[in-house]
């Protein structure tokens, strides 16, 4: 399988974050925390290296939980401020807050040092397509917020968000597609559903899908536990074997492989096979 993207939507959307990203004081980034790494665009690192970061590790309660602090520990080496999040969840918006001005605390310190007091951050949410920041927005903005208009010295047209007394949110959230001359980037996006499934086979999906499991033992003892495998070897055999014992059978008692590859994606990607991460930060060591 090829997985493509268009340059041309890139170049747009970069040319976008380039001019709104210096109108803030910090980089909010979702990323899917099962695929940190490949859910990032690098571009975002240059973009944003003069400002302040936060990472949010998205969907972090489909993730396994030794992943999601390794992951945590790797960011934060790094120097970022990192936070692991469900952004359905409104409860899970106070620790945000808090994350906010912990990475923005040397700003926030300058600015009392020259006697601006209640100053909020400006920040911009950013991250790739479906990675759920429209979601994350709408928890964190709730219905209560307000426009403030536009700023003094900003460029016409750009909205603020005011979010609360602390912070305020630039309402043109960056959009940057990610970049992979690796295939097996484009591979752990369309898995977890970042690229539409009309244009993919997700017969060959779920054969890589399974693959990839096997790579961590517990994630193929959830696997094997889930579909009652004994075969462990062969992907087609396994796959073979999900569709019997989830009476994925065609007309005449063929297998029907095709459903049982989008019962096995279906589960992943709603968490019911388990707490599931596709790469570990030990795969990214420099």
């Amino acid at each position: 399988m090829q997985f493509q993207w268009y340059p041309g939507h890139m170049t747009k959307a970069k040319r976008q974050m380039q001019e709104d990203i210096k109108l803030v004081d910090l980089v909010i980034e979702l990323v899917d925390a099962r695929i940190p790494m490949s859910s990032r665009n690098p571009d975002i690192d240059e973009l944003g290296k003069n400002k302040a970061r936060l990472i949010l590790l998205n969907k972090a309660d489909l993730a396994d939980k030794q992943a999601n602090q390794a992951w945590t520990e790797y960011f934060e080496k790094k120097g970022y401020t990192v936070v692991r999040m469900d952004a359905r969840s409104k409860a899970q918006i106070k620790p945000v807050n808090h994350a906010i001005l912990e990475a923005c605390k040397e700003k926030i310190e300058r600015d009392r040092r020259r006697g601006i007091k209640n100053r909020p951050v400006r920040a911009m949410v950013v991250g790739i397509p479906n990675v759920g920041k429209s979601t994350f927005i709408n928890s964190f903005a709730g219905k209560a917020c307000a426009k403030t208009g536009n700023k003094p010295g900003v460029t016409k047209g750009k909205q603020w968000i005011r979010l609360n007394k602390s912070v305020e949110l630039l309402d043109t959230p960056g959009i940057l597609w990610p970049k992979f001359e690796d295939q097996s980037v484009g591979l752990k996006l369309a898995l977890i559903g970042s690229i539409k499934d009309e244009i993919l086979n997700i017969d060959e999906m779920s054969l890589e899908l399974i693959k990839l499991l096997q790579h961590h033992p517990a994630d193929a003892q959830a696997l094997q536990a889930r579909y009652e495998l004994t075969e462990t070897e062969d992907t087609v055999r396994m796959l073979g074997q999900i569709a019997t014992n989830r009476s994925c059978i065609k007309k005449g008692g063929e297998l029907d492989y095709s459903k049982a590859a989008a019962l096995l994606l279906d589960e992943f990607r709603s968490g019911t096979i388990g707490h599931i991460t596709l790469e570990r930060p030990e795969e990214y060591a420099s």
